[in-house]
């Protein structure tokens, strides 16, 4: 095994306890035992949230019509998700996490700067989701009149934290047992939930909804995308870095893609269907988006939804916080994988803390927040994949953790590749919340390129013509990226593959 100062050595007591005590070193080859299906679980598990039915709303927001609502949807969420599964190759390749895997395109200390971006996504992610769990179980508890106020969300919030530490700390062979388990529970509660609200979809007011621009549509898809599989692609290779160096990498793309994209592309036509028939449902979403899916209940049911929504979405966050503790470990924070979970557990709760209790709004500033990381992520993305395709080999893995080895100590042109192509996307993309105001500086190229600008009105700031939301500096940032890197790093990749030692 190749050693890395993930924290020394933990106690026999505390493996015997069944906590995974490897941090961010290479998988020993005895340990190397997964199979591709083995993937299917922890990514169906995570996705299969009711959460997913509220993104029709997110969709229809855009001003498009249902059968746009639709193609964008699964085009998305699929073409996401396949990015994840390539990323997920590499984590056969190198038997490490993908934030030290990426040390090979972006040199080892260099890896510290999309390591920050990566560690900043999972810890929102992570909050985010533990928020939603939060005010879901108040609003059940309120529809079911047993109270659903401040003492409600507090003891959710502790209970919610506590489950996503306790699983993250526990570490990997826990996770993939936990996710099995919760793939079946979750699945069977959300097919119930569909039967008994299929009656709601008046498909009337949802064919009579009108069609979007191009560029509405590109916006949609963007949103999607980053949404789902572009915010998971910075740790999809934590799940596969268990895999037989034998395994087929076409199986490990599939059953990857499969489990992440089947639920949600059928959660998010249904949500569609809901939020084109409900214009109160529709609003409501916005301020809690799984509570509201509640409503609609019979009161019954409302417990088993409940249980099931939390349960769904502490499953995602737990994926998130084991990543994000491994990614603090690879930024070089020197403490064992455990307290490293530990640890951004804590940050999740205060976050949490602030929005549930504090702020008046998070929804439409998370939105932002997600486009904003969105683009240095999805810069990182196309470096990392671009990198991928140039090799030939698999990667040197004592050379992961040496600065003087192969991948040397900063790769610039990466940097630089990463740097240039996020200025770039961030200038093509704008803040379409107008209480979210922190990030207007966006959109500068938009005007020059686009005929697109900043008007300021008293109802506040908003984007006016026809790309202002359109968010074309995702994409275009993954994709130049990737071009990029193809271009000048072959030759460099050659040689690092010729270097024998």
């Amino acid at each position: 095994m190749t050693a890395d100062s993930s924290g020394g050595d933990t106690l026999d007591s505390v493996r015997r306890a069944g906590v995974e005590t490897t941090g961010i070193e290479i998988i020993d080859e005895a340990d190397r035992t997964a199979r591709p299906s083995d993937l299917f679980w922890p990514w169906f598990a995570a996705n299969v949230s009711v959460f997913g039915i509220s993104y029709g709303s997110f969709v229809l927001d855009f001003g498009i019509s249902f059968g746009q609502a639709l193609l964008v949807s699964v085009v998305g969420i699929v073409i996401s998700f396949l990015l994840c599964g390539l990323v997920a190759v590499a984590g056969k390749k190198g038997s490490a996490p993908t934030m030290v895997i990426s040390r090979a395109a972006f040199g080892v200390r260099g890896q510290k700067l999309p390591g920050v971006v990566s560690w900043i996504v999972s810890i929102g992610w992570e909050t985010f989701l533990a928020i939603m769990a939060t005010l879901a179980t108040a609003t059940v508890m309120r529809e079911l009149g047993w109270g659903g106020g401040t003492p409600t969300k507090v003891v959710a919030m502790l209970v919610v934290a506590a489950l996503i530490v306790t699983a993250s700390v526990a570490g990997y062979h826990l996770i993939m047992r936990l996710q099995s388990v919760l793939t079946w529970l979750t699945g069977l509660a959300t097919i119930v939930y569909v039967a008994l609200t299929i009656g709601d979809i008046d498909w009337a007011s949802v064919a009579a909804l009108e069609g979007g621009s191009p560029q509405q549509v590109l916006g949609a898809l963007v949103m999607v995308m980053t949404g789902f599989g572009l915010g998971w692609i910075n740790i999809a290779a934590d799940w596969s870095r268990y895999q037989s160096r034998e395994a087929s990498s076409g199986a490990i793309v599939a059953w990857n893609t499969l489990g992440g994209a089947l639920a949600p592309a059928l959660l998010v036509a249904y949500g569609i269907g809901l939020a084109g028939s409900d214009e109160a449902l529709r609003g409501g979403i916005a301020a809690d988006p799984v509570g509201t899916l509640a409503t609609i209940l019979p009161t019954w049911y409302l417990v088993v939804f409940g249980v099931a929504a939390v349960l769904a979405l502490v499953s995602g966050a737990v994926l998130g916080i084991y990543s994000s503790g491994l990614t603090l470990l690879s930024l070089g924070v020197r403490i064992p994988r455990p307290a490293a979970a530990g640890l951004d557990g804590l940050l999740l709760t205060l976050g949490a803390i602030w929005v549930v209790f504090f702020a008046e709004d998070f929804l439409g500033p998370f939105q932002s927040f997600l486009i904003t990381l969105g683009v240095p992520l999805a810069a990182w993305a196309g470096i990392f994949l671009s990198d991928l395709a140039l090799r030939r080999r698999d990667y040197d893995e004592a050379a992961l953790f040496d600065p003087r080895g192969r991948y040397g100590s900063v790769d610039w042109i990466s940097v630089g590749t990463m740097v240039l192509t996020s200025v770039i996307g961030w200038g093509l993309v704008t803040n379409a919340m107008p209480d979210s105001t922190w990030n207007n500086w966006q959109g500068y190229l938009l005007k020059a390129f686009m005929g697109t600008e900043l008007v300021e009105d008293p109802a506040g700031n908003y984007w006016a013509g026809n790309w202002s939301y359109a968010n074309l500096g995702v994409i275009v940032a993954l994709v130049l990226a990737f071009v990029l890197t193809y271009v000048t790093r072959r030759p460099l990749v050659r040689r690092q593959e010729d270097v024998r030692g």
